[in-house]
């Protein structure tokens, strides 16, 4: 049925997204509500919430207010708000209400603006979406306005796509600038995980950026176009604490029985795998693990590895069979009528398909489960 979720928790919807994007740049977050949406973006899906401090706010909406559609009282009280709190700009992230009537972002950003003297972009999410669409629209957003043009830096690299809701609880903060500053670049920003506004303005100068989630595909798309910064999409493996150690205890194995010459040496299984994150990520892990079995390093050989997802799956990083799936009716329904050996996935998955035997091997999803990678 429709809708129905009998395992599943309802995943985080697109005004999160666009608020987990916008969590560090040190704006003044307007959520565009009555005050439901603002209280499950703090209390359930930004984890960034409970230790640092962001200036995210509910609009308040009340009936008539939003009948009527006064823009004028929520500009106001903005204005008040910007009295109190120092902000670099404004953001205005829409909700169902102002979807339902309808209200003209790009006449409320002007009017923001002309209130306050504060650069102000709007969010058109409407909260029927997923997490990753209202990133990919802030994404594209925050560099459309604040990003100009700049001399390039040899060494520098710029890294988008980073949020809680996608590896909140999966890696360390600082991992992505130690891993790509020992891939040689001299300057790693990680833009709303570490980096703030100013490198965003200052993004022109990147010698490449870094896509790590789908989300972040459409604003590198535009970065290229309009000052030619090339882009590769990528997400790196070790990103999944256990991965390293995993790998080296592969390559530690097939070394010790090769330096034995063992006679006997079993022969390699194929096997089915399942890998359900968001595409890049997904990606990421089944190239390596072909490429695992390819230099046999590992003793199985994949039949199949499939990415699946219930976020954006782009057509050009997808492979034939790779799935998205909508309902967990069609989740469940899958997973009886494919027989996999291996399923990697957030653990809350699992609890809807309690009848599945194979292998199955945690990969936290916070915008699914928002829960953490439990410590080991």
């Amino acid at each position: 049925m429709k809708g129905l979720r009998k395992y599943l928790s309802p995943f985080a919807p697109d005004q999160s997204g666009a608020a987990a994007v916008l969590c560090e740049f040190h704006g003044l977050i307007i959520i565009l509500d009555a005050g439901g949406c603002a209280g499950n973006i703090c209390g359930f899906d930004e984890p960034r919430w409970f230790d640092s401090r962001s200036a995210i706010f509910s609009a308040g909406l009340r009936d008539m207010d939003a009948i009527l559609g006064r823009d004028d009282r929520l500009v106001e009280k903005i204005g008040k708000a910007c009295e109190k709190l120092s902000a670099d700009f404004i953001a205005v992230i829409g909700t169902p209400v102002p979807a339902v009537i309808g209200t003209d972002y790009k006449a409320l950003s002007r009017m923001v603006e002309k209130k306050t003297g504060i650069p102000a972009l709007t969010i058109d999410t409407d909260g029927t979406k997923l997490y990753d669409i209202g990133e990919k629209k802030t994404w594209k957003e925050l560099f459309k306005k604040f990003a100009v043009k700049q001399e390039v830096e040899p060494g520098r690299v710029g890294i988008i796509g980073a949020t809680p809701l996608s590896f909140g609880g999966i890696y360390d903060e600082n991992f992505l600038k130690e891993y790509f500053s020992g891939k040689g670049f001299s300057k790693v920003l990680c833009y709303g995980m570490g980096d703030g506004l100013e490198a965003v303005k200052e993004a022109a100068a990147a010698e490449k950026n870094i896509v790590i989630s789908p989300s972040g595909i459409a604003a590198a798309k535009y970065l290229k176009q309009k000052f030619g910064t090339p882009y590769e999409v990528f997400c790196p493996p070790e990103i999944i604490p256990e991965w390293k150690e995993r790998k080296e205890q592969l390559e530690h194995s097939e070394q010790i029985e090769q330096n034995t010459a063992m006679p006997n040496r079993k022969e390699r299984s194929d096997k089915k795998v399942l890998i359900v994150h968001q595409q890049v990520l997904a990606n990421t892990l089944r190239e390596e693990l072909l490429t695992l079995a390819m230099e046999q390093k590992i003793e199985t050989d994949f039949a199949k590895i499939t990415v699946a997802s219930w976020f954006m799956l782009d057509d050009a990083l997808k492979k034939e069979g790779d799935i998205l799936f909508k309902e967990e009716d069609d989740w469940i329904t899958y997973i009886k009528e494919n027989e996999y050996d291996i399923i990697i996935a957030d653990p809350l998955l699992k609890k809807a398909v309690p009848f599945y035997k194979g292998e199955w091997y945690d990969l936290p999803h916070f915008a699914i489960s928002g829960k953490k990678r439990q410590s080991v």
